[in-house]
């Protein structure tokens, strides 16, 4: 059986949902009743079947609709998607790595056949099917960071390892949780963490920036991360700040469970075999209280967790203005009893 796609949107009338089965397999990110960023690094192996790990690039409901607000975000803003011009082969290997995830996990939805540099690629969700010479730009409508990232659920930033460090040298950035790939272009490891708060005096990323140089091929990694987003808003970037930033002034304990939704980034890593680079692929799944609470084992949880955060990561993340209402709300729903280990539902 093939995936059912969603008809939904991210923005304007916001019609986006998850099903009942997908509410069960969202990648919740909390093992235990408190958070505090940690190096929270682990091999990127296929997981439980029906879980976002059953494949190591995941295809979900929302495929479809997610690729149309992409293409509604690129219309408004190119520079959504940048690649520097030494970047180009990097391009090339990440589209091999997602046409072979897609075709290995979906191959009812997914097709690739190659005969050597002649590949054919067929995307039955989108209704494309193109021919094209592997490492030939010319024969692909755009460039291939772009052409496969047009059709990938997902942030995607490619990463150049030099110097002893990473520098983000290219990406496809439209789902973002309030960073700006047009900021960022060119930046080391560093520089483009450097608002995240606690996180530097604990050695978090030199540690991780250590891990991740080391990355081998064959071998990707992941992580999770979260935030809050009000809205089922996909596009969350600086440039559009405008749009976004006041809908956390219309949060109420009576709308709540309809507007506040847990976003998580299913964060993962891959070496790249012709380029040498990095790929990181960010991966944002959104789901509203409403949604969250049909599982009791989380309902206690989220609670416990923020009503505990610090208020510099309450601050980094936006949460401020409307922790104490998404507190209160949450606090009927926890009995104190305690939660079992790890991430999934009871």
């Amino acid at each position: 059986m093939g995936i059912t796609f969603r008809k939904e949107t991210f923005r304007d009338d916001f019609t986006f949902r998850n099903s009942p089965e997908h509410i069960r397999r969202f990648p919740f990110p909390f093992h235990e009743d408190a958070y505090m960023y940690a190096v929270n690094i682990e091999p990127h192996v296929v997981g439980p079947k029906g879980s976002v790990l059953e494949n190591l690039i995941d295809v979900d409901e929302h495929y479809v609709a997610e690729m149309q607000d992409r293409a509604l975000v690129l219309a408004e803003d190119p520079l959504r998607c940048q690649s520097l011009p030494h970047m180009t082969l990097a391009g090339w290997d990440l589209l091999e790595l997602l046409m072979e995830q897609q075709a290995l996990g979906y191959p009812e939805h997914f097709t690739l056949t190659r005969d050597g540099d002649r590949w054919r690629w067929i995307n039955r969700p989108l209704g494309i099917d193109d021919t094209f010479t592997f490492g030939d730009t010319s024969t692909l409508p755009y460039g291939p960071m772009e052409y496969i990232t047009r059709q990938s659920q997902g942030d995607f930033c490619i990463l150049d390892q030099r110097d002893g460090n990473l520098w983000m040298d290219a990406g496809m950035v439209t789902t973002q949780a309030d960073w700006s790939l047009d900021f960022d272009i060119g930046m080391n490891f560093f520089e483009w963490h450097a608002p995240v708060p606690l996180a530097h005096e604990k050695g978090i990323f030199t540690r991780a920036l250590k891990f991740l140089t080391n990355i081998q091929q064959g071998k990707p990694a992941r992580r999770l991360n979260w935030t809050m987003t009000i809205n089922p808003r996909l596009d969350t970037s600086p440039e559009n700040y405008h749009k976004w930033g006041p809908d956390r002034t219309t949060v109420t304990p009576q709308n709540v469970g309809d507007k506040v939704h847990l976003r998580v980034e299913l964060q993962s890593f891959w070496r790249l075999p012709r380029s040498n680079g990095i790929v990181f692929p960010i991966r944002c799944y959104l789901i509203k209280m409403d949604e969250l609470v049909t599982q009791p084992k989380w309902a206690r949880r989220l609670h416990r967790v923020i009503r505990d955060l610090p208020d510099e990561l309450a601050n980094y993340k936006g949460l401020t203005r409307y922790r104490p209402t998404l507190v209160e709300w949450l606090s009927k729903l926890d009995d104190g009893s305690p939660t079992s280990p790890g991430f999934g539902p009871d």
